[in-house]
């Protein structure tokens, strides 16, 4: 789902690297991870710490301990998903080296994200990716009445419904989650950020590729609806709330109801910054 540039990022000495350069193993992670859950084993969560990262010998482990827990129930044992779960990284190499992605780039972009455990055991928009990735790869081996029970599932804990098929790339960020809907022929590329209440869905009851394309680094701002098979285009930036039914050219920033260009084009990916400003807005009532 890569354009043909690489991602970057900016370093906080101000040059462009990229990103993949910058990154570390997910093994690497794992054991900063550990050191992290040492410091902040507060004694009423000493079991969920030690279950899902002092006593897991990998960030795969750990993440299959800590969804299996999740979406467990009296009729689907969680001992039964979490074996579900870790033949999802063994048959898919690239997934744990994908998850740590995702939450280096959180740490590196959300405030509130302290550390790197805080997002792993307690964001709800980075697990609900996760599943997602589970359920993606159930769905490309036909077995698609597992798949909607792991997106039902996700739905039900997190407020966060992404169809199985849909695709999503790597670093990228749901912020706080609720509410985010995700259609089936969606594609979501490397270093996107979605905030809340965020719609990628179609315009009817139409099917096939229905669904929105969003390229590297776009930013959606909180309630935005992105509707029909339309492109979002790199870096683009969507304003809180918008509705929008045509496609965004790369590095455009669009507003109202329905969406219309704002201001000049910008340059970088404002999905790394997080930055939701909005150039100034001529209003004619």
């Amino acid at each position: 789902m890569q354009g043909d540039r690489e991602p970057v990022a900016v370093s906080h000495k101000g040059h462009s690297l990229p990103l993949h350069a910058q990154e570390e193993s997910s093994a690497e992670l794992w054991q900063t991870m550990r050191k992290e859950a040492r410091l902040n084993a507060d004694m009423v969560l000493v079991g969920l710490i030690r279950s899902c990262i002092l006593d897991q010998p990998d960030l795969a482990g750990g993440l299959a301990r800590l969804l299996s827990s999740k979406f467990a129930g009296e009729m689907v044992p969680a001992q039964v998903l979490e074996v579900l779960i870790r033949d999802f990284f063994l048959t898919w190499p690239g997934a744990v080296e994908t998850v740590a992605a995702d939450l280096r780039s959180i740490r590196e972009r959300d405030p509130a994200a302290v550390d790197h455990i805080t997002p792993f055991l307690f964001f709800k928009g980075f697990q609900a990716v996760q599943a997602h990735r589970v359920a993606h790869w159930l769905w490309q081996e036909n077995r698609k009445f597992l798949a909607r029970y792991i997106q039902g599932r996700a739905s039900e804990l997190f407020a966060v419904d992404i169809h199985p098929a849909a695709k999503l790339g790597k670093r990228i960020m749901f912020d706080h989650g609720t509410g985010i809907v995700v259609g089936e022929s969606a594609v979501v590329e490397d270093d996107v950020a979605l905030l809340q209440n965020v719609t990628l869905g179609g315009t009817g009851k139409e099917g096939g590729d229905r669904h929105p394309k969003v390229r590297r680094g776009a930013l959606i701002g909180t309630g935005a609806k992105v509707l029909g098979n339309i492109e979002i285009g790199e870096g683009a930036r969507i304003g809180a709330g918008a509705i929008v039914l045509k496609s965004v050219e790369p590095y455009t920033t669009v507003v109202g109801n329905p969406a219309r260009p704002v201001g000049k084009k910008h340059t970088g990916l404002p999905s790394l910054t997080m930055d939701q400003s909005l150039p100034a807005v001529d209003y004619v009532i």
